[in-house]
């Protein structure tokens, strides 16, 4: 199996070293691992693309380069770049330094590459692991996602879980804040919402006068409801979601008509 490997967290993150022995894993001895990645931190940048400016690669080993652009860019350097004979059987984002769990997920450069993936065609996967009290002080603290990593990406190659509509899904995987030996299992979930939390911007400013804002996260432990990704995360289980780039609301196209007349 060939896989094109991501992150949003940069080409030296830690996660990335976490996902490239997944990856190696699945790929096996007769398969290889193609690794693009951002050339510096790109957390939070979405599903962006670097549209009115060229994106500079540059080869660091045989199958791995970092590119000046988003997880997005990455994807398509690695697609029509990096590996000109072809696509990957599989592309994976992660292993995310945090959750991408409940609103999270509409920010999140490791998502964003899952979505560029989908769109040209390729199976794709997100993986990223919560942070909480129980494994923030591990001497790994992605112990969880190490561990459990490969299995819960083989359980998603199953052919009935991928489709060719024009919108392909692709899967959201998000490893509990617990150590491996406290992960409860697999929950498929759907995209939670976290009532008391909200992205801001604060000001400050800075010795020199000038004003400058930044851009702060909430509670990341706030209950979510039951079914959805962050409680199931809470709970000790590994979170699926599927998940589709098509933002249309289907439920509301009937009100929506009726309304209009």
């Amino acid at each position: 199996m060939r896989i094109l490997i991501t992150n949003d967290d940069g080409i030296a993150a830690p996660g990335l070293k976490v996902l490239q022995r997944i990856a190696q894993e699945i790929a096996g001895d007769d398969g290889g691992v193609w690794t693009v990645a951002p050339a510096f931190e790109q957390s939070g940048v979405g599903h962006c693309i670097n549209y009115t400016r060229p994106t500079m690669i540059a080869q660091l080993d045989e199958r791995r380069f970092a590119a000046e652009g988003s997880p997005a860019d990455c994807i398509m350097a690695g697609l029509y770049d990096v590996m000109p004979d072809g696509p990957p059987d599989l592309i994976l984002s992660g292993v995310n330094k945090g959750n991408n769990a409940a609103e999270n997920t509409l920010y999140s450069g490791t998502i964003g590459a899952a979505i560029e993936g989908a769109l040209q065609g390729v199976k794709s996967i997100a993986l990223s692991q919560f942070f909480g009290p129980d494994n923030n002080t591990l001497e790994n603290p992605f112990e969880a996602a190490v561990e459990h990593g490969a299995s819960t990406v083989r359980a998603l190659m199953h052919d009935d879980l991928w489709d060719t509509a024009n919108y392909m899904p692709f899967y959201n995987v998000n490893f509990p804040p617990v150590p491996a030996a406290r992960v409860k299992g697999i929950a498929a979930t759907t995209q939670g919402f976290r009532l008391n939390t909200r992205f801001r911007a604060e000001a400050q400013t800075s010795p020199t006068g000038r004003r400058f804002l930044w851009v702060r996260g909430g509670p990341q432990h706030e209950p979510t409801d039951p079914g959805t990704d962050a409680a199931a995360n809470l709970d000790g289980y590994i979170s699926i979601t599927p998940m589709r780039a098509d933002l249309t609301d289907y439920d509301m196209v009937a009100t929506l008509e009726d309304t209009l007349g």
